[in-house]
C-alpha cells in the first residue's frame, strides 16, 4: 500500500480528497493536515510515502514546505494541488522536486490518473536495480501521461455540466437551483439533477441557508474553494 498524507487548510476539501484517494486501489490515507506545521509533524512521525499538498496554507506555502522537508532530509514524494498555475509557481514546484501538479478544481478521474501513474512509476523503480535509456524514458513518460477527460454518465451532457460548473465558479457566492437554471438557460429540475450529480462527484457542496420562515434553502457552491474571496488555491 502507498501511504498518503492529504494536506489542505479547508477541512471539507481535505475530507473530499481523502475520500477520493481511498477509492483508488493500492492507496490509503494515513493522515490529514491543515497547516504546514501539522504536515511536517505527520511526515516526521513516519509512514508517509506521498503528500497530496495544497499550495496555500495558513502558516507556510506548499513550495516552502517542500524545501523545508528536503533540508531536513525527508524524501517523501509530493503531488502539488492548487488553483494557482502561473509559470513561475510551476517552475518552482519542478525545481524543488514536486513530481506532479494538479490544477484545482479537479474531479476524481483526474486524481486517479495522477495517482495511478505515480504507482506505476514506483513499481518500475522497485523492480529494477539498473535502468537503460528506454526504461528511464518510460518512467518519466508514465509520470506525465495526459489526464483524460471524464466521460459524463448516460443522461448527462458534458456541455451542460461544464456550463453549470462555470456559473458556480464565477458567482462568488452559493447559488440556488433556480438561480443556476436562470443563468444557464436550463429548467429548474434539470439544474437540480445536475447539481446533485456534481455534489455526488465532489465538485459541488451544499450550503444550507435559512429564510425568514426558518426553513433551510439549498444553495450550491464549488467544493475546492473557487467561490471564496480569499487568495486562490
Amino acid at each position: 500500500m502507498i501511504d498518503v498524507l492529504v494536506v489542505d487548510d479547508d477541512f471539507y476539501v481535505a475530507e473530499v480528497n481523502s475520500a477520493y484517494v481511498s477509492r483508488i486501489p493500492g492507496f490509503r490515507v494515513v493522515g490529514r493536515a491543515h497547516t504546514a506545521a501539522e504536515a511536517l509533524m505527520a511526515v516526521e512521525r513516519g509512514s508517509v510515502d506521498l503528500i497530496l499538498l495544497d499550495h496555500y496554507l495558513p502558516d507556510e506555502d506548499g513550495i516552502e514546505l517542500v524545501r523545508r522537508l528536503r533540508r531536513l532530509g525527508h524524501e517523501t514524494d509530493v503531488i502539488m494541488i492548487s488553483a494557482a498555475h502561473g509559470a513561475e509557481l510551476v517552475r518552482s514546484a519542478l525545481r524543488n522536486g514536486v513530481l506532479q501538479y494538479l490544477v484545482k478544481p479537479f474531479n476524481f478521474a483526474a486524481l486517479r490518473a495522477k495517482l495511478t501513474s505515480y504507482a506505476q512509476m514506483r513499481d518500475r523503480l522497485e523492480r529494477f536495480d539498473s535502468l537503460g535509456q528506454g526504461e528511464v524514458d518510460e518512467i518519466f513518460g508514465t509520470l506525465h501521461t495526459p489526464v483524460q477527460a471524464e466521460v459524463p454518465p448516460k443522461g448527462y451532457s458534458a456541455a451542460t455540466t461544464e456550463s453549470i460548473r462555470d456559473v458556480l465558479r464565477g458567482a462568488g457566492k452559493a447559488l440556488s437551483a433556480q438561480e443556476v437554471a436562470d443563468l444557464t438557460g436550463v429548467s429548474r429540475s434539470t439544474a437540480q439533477r445536475y447539481l446533485k450529480h456534481l455534489q455526488e462527484r465532489g465538485s459541488v457542496q451544499l450550503a444550507l441557508k435559512y429564510g425568514g420562515a426558518g426553513r433551510p434553502e439549498h444553495h450550491y457552491e464549488p467544493t475546492h474553494g473557487a467561490s471564496r474571496t480569499r487568495r486562490p488555491h
